[in-house]
């Protein structure tokens, strides 16, 4: 779809729901100046055409007592397929996001784990892995998200 098919409204509409995706179109409706109708049918077309993908809800993990998180850059052999590479990460329960990249590292994935000994076991099993090379960790801090 031409972004040019995307107006104002629409990306208020967006904004809206990436605040709470849980907000009613009788809510959003004022907000941007249209009836309860006519925001659904705008949802109900950014839908259609694949703006938007679905609607989640966020977790704090660390009342889960998963409360330590980890970025963990993966090396594998040069023949390595990106395929086979999120595969690898794909069955690790602990990882909740992993990327390909162009460049040095091939992979970089988030984990988040309960405390240090679990991340170490999770980083162990990750170099378990066929054509892992080497890891690199990166201990999360802190973090905040864009949410527009």
């Amino acid at each position: 779809m031409p972004l040019n098919e995307i107006d104002d409204v629409d990306r208020k509409l967006l904004d809206l729901l990436r605040e709470d995706g849980r907000r009613s179109f009788s809510e959003m409706a004022p907000e941007v100046g249209l009836s309860v109708a006519a925001v659904k049918r705008r949802v109900d077309r950014l839908r259609d055409i694949g703006v938007i993908t679905g609607f989640t809800v966020q977790i704090d993990h660390t009342k889960l007592g998963w409360g330590i998180e980890a970025f963990v850059e993966l090396s594998y052999t040069g023949n390595t397929a990106v395929g086979e590479i999120l595969g690898t990460t794909h069955k690790v329960p602990e990882v909740q996001a992993a990327f390909t990249t162009a460049g040095d590292p091939d992979a970089l994935v988030h984990v988040r784990v309960r405390d240090i000994a679990h991340l170490q076991k999770v980083i162990d099993g990750l170099r378990r892995e066929r054509g892992v090379t080497g890891t690199k960790t990166l201990m999360v801090l802190g973090s905040w998200t864009r949410s527009a």
